[in-house]
């Protein structure tokens, strides 16, 4: 893959809780997104339902009259699990069904504050980018700090030397949402030359097997 340079995004898939926080902020940051979002004409991404800021935040990018999607596997939704969801449904079989939809109907992703699901979702995300399969940037938008530690954590692991420098720099944080944005359009994707050596179009391959495997996972 070649080295992606800063591009307009169309679509974002915003990951974020299905609750809303104790934090007020954490609603009128979800809010604030979706109108930003409809203002720039961007379409969304998400993971389905109406509830906490998942529903905050796609309701109001819908009112913008922006287009909005929501991938859920059929289980949540037959379930009623997360409420009804805003806009086009499109339901799939599992829960990996729904990443890679995800990946394949989005430029860039945001993360909103939320809890294991949604911190899972960013970080199979960027694992991919880590191995070199997209080049989409991914926004951390750390309402009232909720993120810090997470990102003391990054700096941490790449300090002693289990995250490389070019995947720290995977994850942008930003603390308002039209800052968020910008940086993901600015965005420039520099690989880890370890990762540019696998070819993920093929099965298996003699260039793989003779790779320097100083990749970090």
């Amino acid at each position: 893959m070649k080295e992606s340079s800063a591009h307009q995004i169309k679509s974002i898939c915003v990951f974020c809780g299905s609750n809303p926080g104790k934090n007020a902020k954490f609603v009128e940051a979800a809010n604030n997104l979706g109108k930003v979002l409809a203002k720039r004409k961007i379409h969304l991404v998400y993971g389905g339902g109406s509830l906490g800021l998942m529903g905050c935040m796609s309701t109001a990018i819908h009112a913008g009259e922006s287009q909005v999607l929501g991938i859920i596997p059929t289980a949540l939704a037959e379930g009623n699990f997360v409420g009804k969801t805003v806009g086009e449904e499109l339901r799939v079989p599992t829960m990996q069904d729904r990443i890679s939809k995800m990946l394949y109907n989005s430029d860039a992703f945001i993360a909103l504050p939320g809890g294991i699901g949604t911190l899972e979702e960013n970080f199979q995300i960027a694992s991919l980018a880590q191995l070199n399969i997209h080049h989409k940037p991914i926004g951390l938008l750390n309402v009232d700090g909720f993120f810090n530690k997470l990102l003391s954590f990054l700096d941490q692991a790449e300090e002693e030397n289990f995250i490389p420098h070019s995947a720290r720099q995977i994850f942008i944080s930003a603390s308002t949402a039209e800052e968020m944005v910008d940086k993901l359009e600015d965005f420039v994707y520099k690989p880890d030359p370890v990762a540019t050596q696998l070819d993920w179009s093929k099965g298996n391959s003699s260039k793989k097997c003779k790779m320097d495997l100083s990749l970090y996972l």
